[in-house]
Order: structure tokens, then sequence, then C-alpha cells
């Protein structure tokens, strides 16, 4: 909220009967605060204590050139931006350009019209608390944003201590790379063993940035890690989105949708049961023979209400990778208009590579093919790998 500004008047003159008219000029407003200095020396140390609204100043003084003064109230920091009405008792072409010339913002012959005046120190002083308010608000706005961008890097940082600590030991290993375009992205993904020989793998991406997008990413993600979907399974794939699409039905989300890949692996039959939900394919890269593209055709979640989803399921050999990832991973213009895509990426990774490099070198590239240093989506990569 800005302050509410009275006009403030502060008139520098030595002659005392000038000081006396022009108070009595004003006394019949109740708006406006009159203040007299008449010791001229006195007077930037007076105006930086009052902080008037317009100042009056006269042009010959004793002790004080009077435009010396002007070029004083201009070159205080806190007083440069006041407006300033010269008085003078003469009508001077040039003196008045000296005026001018020096910083004032009006020029009066002593003494103008009771009428004249007031209308000239209103017009003044509207002017200065108009820039007053404005610089007020400009503080309060840039307040506003600093509140705003700490409470935005908190939120941040809780999304990220929800994802999950890599793993380099076991029958699984696991590790990610996660770079959101906006201080909050929409991608969650997550892993966690169901139980002794069970691990669960899954990736979200909700349509959007920003609060809305993140808030309903957590949730999903808090509903998969907590297994708390009414009627799912968790190590049905199908039935697990299923349960999704109803939990969390656009129309209630603000319109916000989202994909989704869910697995499973099973570490005794080594099958990895998966579902897609408009979400592109998991590259499953095995150490020889064809990249699988393991995706299947089941909608966007939260779009459609009782859908069907369907499931399939696939042997992984060990030492086999497994790539999931969002559509910021690969979905990359760059400067000429061209489009890196799916193939693009799995060029990239199909190299074996160890514990995870190519995850940083993978968001370098696909950086440098956009030309920025942000991404236009958040970028989402997770890489398991079978023993």
């Amino acid at each position: 909220m800005t302050t509410n500004h009275r006009v403030k008047v502060l008139l520098v003159d030595d002659q005392a009967i000038v000081g006396e008219m022009v108070r009595r000029a004003l006394a019949g407003e109740p708006d406006i605060d009159f203040h007299f200095c008449q010791d001229p020396t006195r007077a930037v140390a007076m105006a930086t204590e009052l902080a008037p609204t317009v100042i009056l100043q006269d042009l010959v003084m004793p002790e004080v050139d009077g435009l010396t003064l002007v070029r004083f109230f201009r070159g205080h920091p806190k007083l440069r931006d006041i407006p300033l009405i010269v008085l003078s008792s003469r009508e001077e072409p040039v003196t008045k350009a000296e005026a001018f010339a020096a910083g004032a913002n009006d020029y009066l012959v002593k003494l103008p019209d009771r009428i004249e005046l007031i209308a000239r120190i209103r017009h003044h002083s509207q002017g200065y608390i108009n820039l007053l308010e404005r610089n007020e608000a400009y503080e309060a706005l840039r307040r506003s944003e600093q509140r705003l961008a700490a409470e935005l890097a908190c939120a941040s940082e809780y999304v990220l201590s929800l994802l999950p600590k890599p793993i380099t030991e076991g029958a699984v290993r696991a590790w990610w790379r996660y770079n959101p375009s906006a201080e909050l992205g929409g991608d969650c993904f997550g892993y966690h063993w169901i139980d002794a020989s069970r691990f669960a793998i899954y990736l979200l991406d909700v349509s959007g940035h920003g609060v809305g997008a993140a808030l309903l990413s957590v949730s999903a993600l808090d509903a998969i890690r907590g297994q708390s979907l009414p009627h799912a399974d968790f190590a049905r794939p199908a039935e697990v989105l299923a349960a999704m699409n109803e939990a969390f039905p656009m129309q209630a989300h603000n319109n916000l949708w989202f994909t989704c890949w869910y697995g499973v692996y099973d570490t005794r039959s080594r099958q990895l049961a998966y579902a897609s939900g408009g979400h592109p394919p998991a590259l499953l890269i095995p150490p020889e023979g064809e990249v699988q593209r393991l995706i299947t055709p089941n909608t966007i979640i939260g779009a459609f209400p009782k859908m069907p989803f369907c499931e399939a399921a696939t042997e992984v050999a060990p030492g086999a990778r497994l790539y999931l990832y969002s559509d910021g991973v690969y979905e990359i213009e760059m400067p000429s208009g061209d489009m890196w895509d799916l193939d693009g990426l799995q060029a990239f990774l199909t190299p074996p590579v160890e514990a995870g490099a190519e995850l940083g070198e993978l968001y370098e590239h696909v950086r440098r093919m956009r030309g920025a240093e942000v991404l236009d989506d958040d970028f989402s990569i997770v890489r398991i790998d079978f023993n």
C-alpha cells in the first residue's frame, strides 16, 4: 500500500514579509502544509528533513547565490526530483533560461496571484506525489518478487528433496538428471522397492509449469510412492494408471493433465511389466541386439474418466539399461528450425557408458543444440541398470 502523501510546501526566502504573504495565501487550503526557511544556508538541510512536495525559492538572497542553491538541490540524492519553482522580482528571459538550465521546474515573478500560485503548487506537487507513489509501488513489487523468489526457491528445494537418491549397488542401479525449465517444473519421477523382489519405476510430466503444475506433480508422485491409490495393485502398471486417471481429473486441477510411464521389474523372472499414458516410450538397451521402445496405447492421465488402460511386458537381459524421460529431453528445436527427435536421442544413448555419466553430457548436448542456457521444457531422465 502506498503512503497517503500531503501537499507540502517549503519556501526559501530571506525576506520575512514574503514568507508571511505566502503563508496567508495558503492558509485557506487545509490539504497544504506550509514551511518557511528564512536562512538559505539551512535550506538543503531543512528540505532533507521535511521532504516537501514542492520548493519555492527566491533567486536573490544574501550569503547564497540562488542559482547555486538550485544546483545544490538538483545534486542532492534525496532532493533532486522535488519540483522547484524559482521566484524572482523581475521578468527576465536570460534569468529564466539560467534558472531552467540549473534545474528549476518553473519560474514565477513574485508575488504571483494567489489562485495561480496555488494552482502551480498543486500541479507540481501532484506530479511529484505520482512519482513517489510509482516508486513505492515498484519497491513493494520488488519486495514481493523477492519474497516470491525465496518461496519458489524453497518449493524447488522441497521438490528436489522428494526425488530419489541414486542407487549404486545391488540387482538394480539407478541414476537421474533433472533440470526444470522454470524454478518449479511439472516433471516428477521416482523408483522404489514394492517388496523384496519387485522394483517400481515411474516418471510423470504435467502440462505447463509453475506452482500449479508442481503441486499436481508432487501430489501424483506422493500417491505412487505412498501406494495410496484406491483399487490399484501397484505391481500392475495398468491398474496404477487407471487409478491415477480417476484420482486426478483435470477439471479438478485447473485443467492440468499429465503423461506417465510406470513399470515394475521382477528380479526373479527378469520380467518388466509397464504401461504408458500418453508418455514417450522408455528405451530398453540390451548389451547386444535391438533397442526396444516400451510404450502402450493409453491416453493421457486426467482427461477422460473411466478409460481402460492396458499394459505390456518384456524380458530384461542382464546388463541391460532402461532410460525413462520426459519429452523435454528430445523435442529440441534448433536455431535453424530443425527438430532433434527420438531417433537422435536413441542414437546418443545407445553406446555403453558407465555410471550414468551420459546424463549430464546429454543435457549439455541439447543445450548446445538449442543455443540457450535454459531449455524450453523440463529436462528429466532416469537411467536404470539391471545386473
